[in-house]
C-alpha cells in the first residue's frame, strides 16, 4: 500500500475497533510499519472524526511529521517494529475483559485450543510499568517472545500481526478467549489442555486459514 492507502486502512481499523467495543472513546491505538518507520494515530483522539491526515508518520528514531503528536504509547509499537521484522501492524487497545484479566494480572492458560493461534500456549501478562515509558516497552517486548499478543498489567492488550487485518483479528480472538476464561473461573477452575492435547492443536493450526494448492494439469 502507499501512504495514503495505509492511512485510509487505519482510520478504518480504528472504527471498526469501536465498532466492536474493543476500544472506548480515546483509549488503545493502533499502527502500521511504513518504509522506515511507521504510521500511528495521534494521541489523546478517538476513532470518532479521525481523519487521514490525522494519521502521524513517526521513523525509527522517535521524530514525527504531521500536525498532531503520535499516541503516547509510541515506544513499544516503534520497538516491536525494531524487533519484529515479521509484523507489519500493532494494535492495543482496553478492551473490557483483557483488561479485566491484565488487572488481576493473569495470563491465559491453554484452557482452550484457539490459544495455539498467538504462538504459544499462554497469553502472557506483561509486568506493571507507567503508560508511555520505556520500562512498559522492554516488559511488553517480553512478554511477546515468540507471541502474537499479550496482556498488559492493569492496563489493556496488545496484538500484532503481518498487516492491520490480522493484528484485528488477534484483537478480536484475545477480547474472545479473555471472557471465556473469566467466565470460567467464575464456574470454577478451568482443566487445561496437557502438553500432547495443545501440541496436537498447534500442529492443526499449520494450515489453518491458508489457501490449499491446487495441482498443475
Amino acid at each position: 500500500m502507499n501512504e495514503a492507502q495505509l492511512r485510509s486502512e487505519l482510520v478504518r481499523f480504528a472504527n471498526k475497533l469501536d465498532e466492536q467495543g474493543l476500544n472506548r472513546g480515546t483509549s488503545g491505538n493502533l499502527s502500521a510499519r511504513y518504509g522506515d518507520g511507521m504510521l500511528i494515530t495521534p494521541t489523546g483522539m478517538g476513532a470518532e472524526g479521525l481523519m487521514e491526515d490525522d494519521i502521524v508518520f513517526m521513523q525509527m528514531d522517535g521524530t514525527a511529521r504531521g500536525r498532531w503528536q503520535p499516541s503516547s504509547e509510541w515506544l513499544f509499537h516503534r520497538d516491536i517494529y525494531a524487533q519484529r521484522p515479521e509484523f507489519g501492524a500493532v494494535v492495543h487497545t482496553h478492551s473490557v475483559a483483557a483488561t479485566a484479566l491484565a488487572c488481576l494480572r493473569k495470563a491465559i492458560p491453554p484452557f482452550h485450543y484457539m490459544i495455539a493461534l498467538m504462538g504459544g500456549n499462554n497469553i502472557r501478562c506483561a509486568k506493571y510499568a507507567t503508560f508511555g515509558t520505556q520500562q512498559l516497552s522492554d516488559h511488553a517486548l517480553a512478554a511477546l517472545r515468540g507471541r502474537k499478543a499479550c496482556l498488559l498489567s492493569n492496563h489493556g492488550m496488545i496484538a500484532a500481526g503481518a498487516d492491520l487485518a490480522e493484528a484485528f483479528r488477534i484483537t478480536v480472538e484475545v477480547e474472545t478467549l479473555s471472557e471465556m476464561y473469566l467466565r470460567a473461573l467464575q464456574a470454577g477452575e478451568p482443566v487445561l489442555l496437557s502438553a500432547q492435547e495443545f501440541q496436537e492443536a498447534q500442529n492443526r493450526f499449520a494450515g489453518y486459514g491458508k489457501v490449499a494448492k491446487t495441482k498443475n494439469r
